[in-house]
Parts: C-alpha cells; sequence; structure tokens
C-alpha cells in the first residue's frame, strides 16, 4: 500500500480545516479512495463546504463548485453545442461538471430536471449532448450537501439519484470543546495566523493508483456472506423480526452490497490494513444504507426511521 501514507498527510491537511467531525473527514477519505460519491447533511454551519473545499485543496485536481437553485438549468452544469459562425458548424462547450471534484451545493434546491442531469454522469462517467457521449475525468466525483431544515423551495432527490451516492453521511453538532477550538482557530485566522498548506498535494496519478490497492484489499468470503446478509435484510425485515414487517417500503439495491464492501475495503485500507475485518463493515454501514432504505408509512406512523432500522439489522445480525 505504497499511496496510504499520502492519504494519512492529506487527512492531516483535513484536520488542520475541520475540528473534530473524525467520522465526516474519514468518508470524504473513503470516497476519493473509491471514486464514490457523497452527500453530506446536516445543519447550516457544520463545515460540509469547508471540508469539500478543504479536500480539493490536498488534492491536484480541477474543482468546481456549483450552487445548485430554482432557475439552473441542465445545460448550466453539463454544457451544451454552441453555433460557431466562423465555421457555420456546432461545437460543443463544456460545463462545470468537466471538472474532477465537484461540490454541488444545496443540491435539493434545484428542480428535477438539473437534477437528472447528474445521473449519466454520476454513474457512468460521461455525459450525452446531441447524441454525442463526452467521457468526463477519471478522477469524476460528485460531493453534494443538502440542508434538511428547510423543506420551501426545495426538490427531494428522488431514489434512483440517492442510489447514485455510495455514502449519506449526517453531521451533528460539535462538542463544547470543539466548539471552542473553532472559535480559536478562526480568530487566529483573522489575526495574522494561517493554516499550514499540505507539502505536496496528491495527484491525479496517486489517487487512481491508490483507487487500485484498495480494489485489491482482501476481504474473506464469510465476510462477503455477511454484506449480502445485511443487504437482504434490509428487503425482508421481518425475517429477523416478524415484529419488522412492512417498515420498509423499499430495500437497499444491489449497488448497495457492491459500495458496502468497496467503503469498507477503503475503510481497512486506512487504518494500515491489506484485508477487511467486521468492525470495517459495521463503520460505514449506516452510511452506505441510509439513503437507501426507504421506511413505509406504517414506519413513519410509528416515528421509526432509516437509522433505527438499520441499527437493529446490525444488531441482530450474527457476526462472523
Amino acid at each position: 500500500m505504497q499511496t496510504q501514507p499520502e492519504f494519512l498527510k492529506l487527512r492531516q491537511h483535513l484536520e488542520q480545516y475541520i475540528v473534530g467531525q473524525t467520522r465526516l473527514i474519514d468518508r470524504l477519505l473513503i470516497a476519493v479512495l473509491t471514486g464514490g460519491h457523497i452527500l453530506l447533511e446536516s445543519a447550516p454551519g457544520l463545515a460540509k463546504t469547508t471540508a469539500i473545499k478543504a479536500l480539493a485543496g490536498g488534492v491536484h485536481a480541477g474543482f468546481q463548485r456549483i450552487q445548485f437553485t430554482p432557475d439552473l438549468m441542465p445545460s448550466d452544469i453539463t454544457g451544451s453545442d454552441v453555433f460557431d459562425p466562423r465555421t457555420g458548424d456546432f461545437r460543443f462547450v463544456p460545463g462545470p461538471l468537466f471538472h474532477e471534484i465537484i461540490l454541488a451545493d444545496e443540491i435539493n434546491r434545484a428542480p428535477p430536471k438539473v437534477q437528472s442531469a447528474l445521473l449519466e454522469a454520476m454513474e457512468e462517467h460521461q455525459i450525452t449532448i446531441s447524441g454525442r457521449s463526452h467521457p468526463l475525468p477519471d478522477l469524476f466525483i460528485v460531493m453534494a450537501t443538502q440542508n434538511p431544515l428547510e423543506q420551501a423551495g426545495t426538490y427531494p432527490l428522488p431514489e434512483a439519484q440517492l442510489d447514485r451516492f455510495l455514502l449519506h453521511v449526517t453531521i451533528d453538532y460539535p462538542s463544547a470543546e470543539e466548539e471552542l477550538q473553532i472559535l480559536d482557530r478562526d480568530r487566529n485566522l483573522h489575526f495574522g495566523g494561517d493554516q499550514n498548506s499540505i507539502d505536496t498535494r496528491l495527484s491525479p496519478e496517486t489517487v487512481l493508483l491508490s483507487r487500485r490497492e484498495v480494489a485489491e484489499i482482501h476481504i474473506q468470503d464469510s465476510l462477503k456472506q455477511y454484506v449480502v446478509a445485511i443487504v437482504n435484510a434490509t428487503r425482508s425485515p421481518e425475517k429477523l423480526n416478524p415484529d419488522w414487517q412492512n417498515l420498509i417500503a423499499y430495500g437497499a439495491s444491489p449497488r448497495a452490497t457492491l459500495a458496502l464492501v468497496r467503503a469498507a475495503s477503503a475503510h481497512a485500507y486506512l487504518q494500515g490494513r491489506e484485508y477487511v475485518i467486521p468492525d470495517d463493515i459495521l463503520e460505514v454501514a449506516a452510511d452506505v444504507l441510509r439513503h437507501r432504505v426507504i421506511c413505509s408509512y406504517a414506519a413513519k406512523a410509528q416515528q421509526i426511521g432509516a437509522n433505527e432500522i438499520i441499527s437493529n439489522i446490525l444488531a441482530a445480525l450474527p457476526i462472523p
């Protein structure tokens, strides 16, 4: 694992900007290591955008922030064919999606036609305009944020698009001690202090090499069966407990099985191991499944959410 020290250095770089929130930092690194997209959800002011911008600053790659608004059009992010009067032909002008790291800020504020424009890009790493496909960079990652508090003027992401995200991470408020550190760092910055910059930013080649190393992390057959059992339990939870019948309208798709193995492998990589252990799977399971488990009306009536259902499933299944 020759690139693992480079990612530990990147983690230290992120910790200079983000106080606490070690789970958030790890999830961002897992997204980079797997090439998976990540959705960050929290109340305003909890450093979602700051974390993503700090990550982009530690990777030598093209970065673009897209502010999603109700008046955004699909061509505003994908690009479009523009008529060139000099040649009499149409030429393609790439949109902001043709960067390697994309910050889709407040993604749920854009209408469905804009959200759907991301589907092909997130899954197939290409964009089709006027019948022609244009490939996106190999490093392409979408890191999206959304605010769960404001519902007016927002458009909930459809299940098909949520399933494209490798992880859905919810962020909590910092502790009192962490908030004091945030205050001290902010005052330091305003009175002449500065954050230490990363010595050497990761190149795209290093990131792609690390992804190959993560893909080679060993996971034994019993853990593969454990992952399949977890995902299957989201489809038929009543097999574990009859009281859970009718709590889930739709369970996780096979894409969740792939995502869980990839995220667990990346977590093992960050811990310096060349093999996956059950703790790796348990650590990332909730973030992989949270947005893929659709609760039924019966569950909502009982105020039972996806987090509680996932926790119960993980507790009920025997760990290999």
